[in-house]
């Protein structure tokens, strides 16, 4: 086991720390708690990124900050109460007050790694990538920190003050942290943190997919999975890990090392809570694709509320699976292409999915066994989406803007310049805001 950190360090606030009220999570896994919170990626443990009944007319700036944070922000920003939670690769985690933008406090989690001392990887520095997650029954908020020499440490740090109530070694036993990246988001289920690991870019060194499990309060995994791979299977998508509403976890895996015998690479799996695989899919083109590195888990599976899996990665092509069942290789109920590759993590909304793929946003809509496009915008390099109401919101990856669109039909209805956005980012929101991370800065748009 590796030593946990004695120190780290922690800016007192300069003004008493956040104290609105946030809103409890619904208890059961999978649930979508009350609107207010956004408290995992994408608000809720099925990924939705769905905040329903919220009527949206005029879009302004409240306000923006751009120098607020230390480094850039791969994670998803996290609302809880007043309070927005932003986490950098700088290994810093922020409490902000939603209303004003102003800094309530910030905690270091110690120094990030130096992207040059990796044996590949184009995040430098390299610290919080994954996003993280909040338990608001223990006002606690889970990070994943990287740290020299090359360890991953799960924090746990009081929601009010910043103070750190537990830390943990995240890696899983066997799994080699240099050439092992957290980028997908954690989850909160089932008594455990559960944490997602891919390959740095680059695929250098004998990395895996793996997912490691870390009972709240133990020091060290206590549960883990590798995908048997001979190499590579990485489980990298920002969106991370989707959790059932019978706890029942869904994972994505990039392309694995083999072309001759199947090995669990591009494929979607099905996990019990103590991370037994019970059932898996794979396209029947899966060693074409490992050939091709063109990861079917690009984004995480999306779980429907008929119990159905979407499934879409950097081909382009969407599968639409049984969730009794995944099916195989080349079980799907459904597939089709959609566009010209999708990568991130979808929204969805009742029997519609939202797509973010590099020519622009597509709505499917799918019905039993089969799907088809609602519509689609013009081309752009679709950040993953969210929904407020009746409106999606996607940022530009290119343009560096936040775009609104109507849900029903597409159109366009705001465009926000937010300068640089790192790959894959994605915005949340509150009853009354849309909050968005771009690069070091942050902003928040008020709904009226």
């Amino acid at each position: 086991m590796y030593a946990l950190l004695a120190s780290p360090r922690r800016s007192q606030p300069s003004t008493p720390g956040p104290s609105a009220t946030c809103l409890t999570r619904a208890a059961a896994p999978g649930s979508v708690p009350p609107p207010g919170n956004w408290t995992t990626y994408h608000a809720d443990p099925v990924r939705s990124g769905d905040l329903p009944g919220i009527p949206v007319g005029t879009v302004h700036t409240a306000w923006s900050s751009p120098t607020l944070v230390d480094a850039d922000v791969y994670a998803e920003p996290l609302l809880c109460g007043n309070s927005v939670f932003v986490a950098t690769e700088n290994n810093s985690v922020y409490a902000v007050n939603a209303s004003t933008g102003v800094v309530g406090w910030r905690t270091n989690l110690g120094t990030p790694v130096d992207g040059s001392t990796l044996p590949c990887g184009d995040i430098n520095p390299t610290g919080i990538t994954g996003t993280p997650v909040i338990d608001p029954a223990t006002r606690t908020l889970y990070a994943v920190a990287f740290l020299p020499p090359d360890r991953h440490i799960l924090f746990g740090l009081d929601l009010d003050t910043g103070n750190i109530t537990s830390q943990a070694n995240a890696d899983p036993p066997g799994a080699n942290p240099t050439v092992e990246q957290q980028r997908g988001a954690l989850a909160l289920a089932n008594g455990f943190v559960y944490i997602p690991y891919g390959g740095l870019a680059g695929d250098c060194g004998a990395y895996h997919g793996w997912v490691a499990g870390v009972r709240t309060g133990a020091s060290a995994p206590t549960v883990s999975y590798q995908v048997p791979t001979g190499r590579e299977g990485g489980i990298w998508a920002p969106s991370g890990i989707t959790v059932a509403p019978d706890g029942d976890l869904y994972v994505a895996t990039g392309n694995g090392a083999s072309t001759g015998s199947f090995d669990y690479g591009e494929s979607v799996l099905e996990l019990s809570p103590s991370l037994q695989l019970l059932s898996y899919f794979a396209p029947s083109d899966w060693a074409q694709l490992n050939r091709g590195d063109t990861d079917v888990g690009s984004l995480a599976p999306t779980l429907l509320p008929n119990g159905e899996l979407f499934q879409i990665g950097k081909a382009g092509v969407g599968y639409l699976l049984s969730g009794t069942a995944l099916g195989g290789i080349g079980g799907e109920l459904y597939n089709a292409s959609v566009c010209s590759g999708a990568y991130g993590g979808t929204a969805h909304v009742g029997p519609t999915v939202l797509v973010p793929c590099r020519n622009g946003l597509v709505k499917l809509t799918v019905l039993p066994s089969s799907f088809s496009v609602a519509w689609r915008t013009a081309s752009f390099d679709a950040g993953p989406p969210i929904v407020t109401g009746s409106v999606v919101w996607s940022l530009d990856l290119n343009s560096g803007q936040l775009l609104g669109f109507n849900l029903t039909t597409g159109q366009q209805l705001d465009a926000f310049p937010v300068g640089h956005a790192d790959p894959f980012a994605t915005p949340s929101a509150s009853p009354v805001a849309v909050v968005v991370a771009a690069g070091a800065h942050l902003y928040s748009f008020a709904l009226t």
